[in-house]
């Protein structure tokens, strides 16, 4: 099965994109920063001693604690480090500027207006990372990751964040994020919920309002899910989807 093609891609995400429109106006505003520690491949600290968190991408974590680190996190922050540190960049913001950590939520660019966010999918080092209401450039980030994907280039060519078939999915995964493939089974009569080989997928009532209405989908239909992988007190596996852009449907 193949993805659905490109074109078709942008013009379904950005029409879902468009009908949120109504919900509430993107900010857009942007200023110019330099970029100085890099922590790791999607946060930094500007000169103000700001710490800037990359929009709708998340790279492999690198090590601290007890924690090893994981595949290509230091190659992650080496890449983001070669692009900024010690360059203006200019910090565009969507709705929501800050999250729970006080980090600044941002899209980066650099003078010559390389986006920065979007580079790091397009190298493989990171993969698509989004949560309400911040949903500007989304389509164009999913995009780029389903090409990096087929490429198998970066963090797609590791056993831990390559694309999981959901037939294989198991107790091992539990807590992690991934991008899980395979045949939709049964769905639930409203829509919010559907099979995916070992994995029960939903979308929470409290995510609802961005998907305006369940996902068209009928059994058998090919898709990919994105989210965290996590196991429910009756030991059952399930995945929550958090945005429009945690589910693409596959070619039928």
């Amino acid at each position: 099965m193949q993805l659905i093609r490109p074109l078709l891609l942008v013009s379904l995400l950005l029409a879902a994109q468009a009908g949120w429109a109504g919900t509430f106006s993107q900010i857009g505003s942007s200023r110019w920063v330099t970029a100085t520690k890099i922590y790791d491949g999607d946060t930094f600290r500007t000169d103000a001693g700001e710490k800037v968190r990359l929009l709708g991408i998340n790279t492999p974590e690198t090590a601290h604690n007890d924690n090893p680190g994981q595949p290509l996190a230091r190659k992650a922050r080496e890449e983001l480090k070669n692009l900024i540190q010690g360059e203006v960049v200019r910090l565009e913001f969507d709705r929501d500027q800050h999250d729970v950590y006080g980090r600044l939520l941002t899209h980066v660019y650099l003078r010559d207006g390389t986006w920065v966010n979007a580079r790091m999918i397009e190298k493989g080092m990171a993969h698509c990372y989004t949560f309400a209401p911040n949903f500007r450039h989304a389509a164009e980030l999913l995009i780029k990751e389903r090409q990096a994907r087929d490429k198998r280039r970066g963090i797609w060519k590791t056993s831990r964040f390559g694309m999981l078939k959901s037939a294989h999915v198991d107790k091992s995964h539990v807590g992690q994020f991934r991008v899980i493939s395979g045949k939709v089974g049964i769905i639930d009569k409203k829509g919010w919920s559907f099979r995916l080989g070992n994995l029960s997928v939903s979308i929470p009532e409290s995510y609802r309002q961005w998907f305006r209405a369940p996902p068209v989908l009928k059994s058998g239909d090919f898709v990919a899910a994105h989210g965290k992988i996590r196991i429910s007190n009756r030991g059952r596996l399930y995945l929550a989807l958090h945005s429009p852009y945690d589910l693409e449907i596959m070619e039928r």
